[in-house]
């Protein structure tokens, strides 16, 4: 984790031209930060703030492919700091404290703001390599929350089901407004476009910010967000079949055929067997567990968060959780955090055939139609990518079945830029073929998103 040694004395620039390297650095202020601390950097790309403690390489690790280059040549100012709040998870400069942020401007300023919330319960810089790098080096300010709660018992957050869910939410909002607060005290103008944009967690804050809150985005990318709906699906509704079932397909056997098919049928794809070992160990029971406990204490009584691969039958197992069978209170509570559909600004949605963690068929098909069925499809592009995964990580371990979804976020990113800002309508909703015997170097630069409508 990084200390509080790690952030510099901020040295007094002369104000001068909004344009020169850390003018008016002393004026700023993030509205509403109970702390802050404010840096000038020669760098504010990964490729700079590894070296001078402004980033935390641990809060980014495994969510990128191994060869994604780092752009450089961004100096500005990065302002760290945290809101007001009550719980305490994230260590990140010896603070303590959660509702922590980061802000990032660069001194070569395009008039645009990006705004992003942290992929799973991740802190605040997880989105440095796979968005920030990117989008500072086009010219955008950069701000990023870790939501308010972090770590795998998030959920100690709040007083009631699904609080520290709803937290989320409201600290992408928080944070939306007083980043473009900020942006206008150092560039003596708001932002000409604000982008909300975030992966798997992240996007499901897009989602839910475009629909709540339009007023304050002009557009959004969504990168295989979560979908929370009540009558589902869910997460609570297609992790427990996985629990159930996975292990007795592992083993083989005369019940591995059938297991197999339960899977399936639980919405897990044909062709993404491979990577339901990896799955198994590291996301399937830790995600239901821990979400299960913050919109459903009640299920294992006076046990936190369940008993880690526990077989079922087992009393309160979570591989035998059955989410249509709860109580009532419990659709209540994710209702509270859940979606509609009813997006107000323009929405491009991206999201992997072969996602395993949320696989697309429970939840991005799902929301695609869900819009439509709000009378907002006119809003939203829906690209969905042959050969993607949840973590592009996994593309360097499988670089001849999966395709990263990073370079696709970024043709996803431009499209809605001209979407926006001249009107052109991006391609239509489709899926995205993996090219025919490309190699790493073209997966990792390349991702068109044109082509004809195949009427999703």
């Amino acid at each position: 984790m990084l200390s509080v040694a790690a952030l510099p004395a901020v040295a007094q620039q002369p104000d001068t031209s909004p344009s020169g390297h850390c003018t008016r650095i002393a004026r700023l202020h993030v509205p509403g930060a109970e702390h802050q601390a404010v840096s000038c950097l020669d760098e504010l790309t990964t490729a700079g703030t590894v070296v001078s403690g402004h980033t935390d390489r641990a809060d980014w690790a495994g969510l990128t492919p191994a060869g994604l280059a780092t752009p450089t040549g961004v100096p500005g100012i990065q302002i760290d700091g945290y809101f007001s709040d009550t719980s305490a998870g994230n260590t990140n400069h010896g603070w303590q404290h959660d509702a922590q942020f980061v802000v990032r401007l660069p001194d070569r300023w395009n008039g645009g703001l990006v705004v992003a919330g942290s992929p799973g319960v991740r802190e605040q810089y997880a989105n440095d390599r796979a968005i920030g790098d990117w989008v500072l080096a086009r010219g955008y300010a950069f701000a990023a929350t870790d939501k308010g709660n972090t770590g795998a018992a998030f959920y100690r957050d709040g007083e009631a089901p699904g609080e520290a869910i709803a937290e989320w939410n409201d600290r992408v909002t928080e944070l939306t407004r007083a980043a473009r607060a900020v942006v206008a005290q150092r560039y003596h103008r708001p932002p000409s476009r604000t982008l909300a944009t975030g992966m798997s967690n992240g996007g499901y804050l897009v989602r839910w910010q475009l629909e709540n809150h339009p007023e304050l985005y002009d557009g959004g990318v969504d990168w295989e967000g979560t979908l929370w709906r009540a009558s589902g699906p869910n997460l609570l509704t297609f992790l427990p079949p996985a629990l159930r079932h996975y292990p007795v397909y592992a083993a083989g056997g005369p019940g591995a055929d059938e297991a197999h098919r339960a899977m399936i049928a639980a919405g897990y794809p044909v062709g993404s067997e491979v990577l339901w070992p990896f799955h198994h160990q590291y996301y399937w029971d830790l995600t239901q567990r821990i979400y299960r406990e913050e919109l459903d204490p009640g299920y294992d009584g006076s046990t936190e968060a369940g008993t880690p691969y526990c077989a079922p039958g087992t009393p309160a197992c979570d591989a035998d959780y059955v989410y249509a069978a709860r109580p009532p209170e419990v659709r209540r509570a994710v209702n509270a955090i859940g979606l509609t559909g009813r997006i107000g600004k323009p929405l491009i949605t991206l999201h992997g055939t072969l996602d395993v963690l949320l696989p697309i068929g429970r939840d991005s098909d799902v929301y695609a139609r869900m819009v439509r069925n709000a009378g907002r499809g006119g809003l939203l592009r829906y690209y969905r990518i042959e050969g993607g995964t949840h973590v592009d990580s996994l593309y360097d371990v499988f670089p001849g079945r999966l395709r990263p979804l990073t370079p696709c976020h970024r043709s996803a990113f431009t499209a809605l830029e001209a979407w926006i800002g001249h009107g052109r309508a991006p391609a239509p909703s489709r899926t995205v073929p993996r090219p025919e015997g490309a190699g790493p170097g073209l997966l990792l630069e390349e991702c068109s998103l044109t082509g004809k409508d195949t009427g999703l």
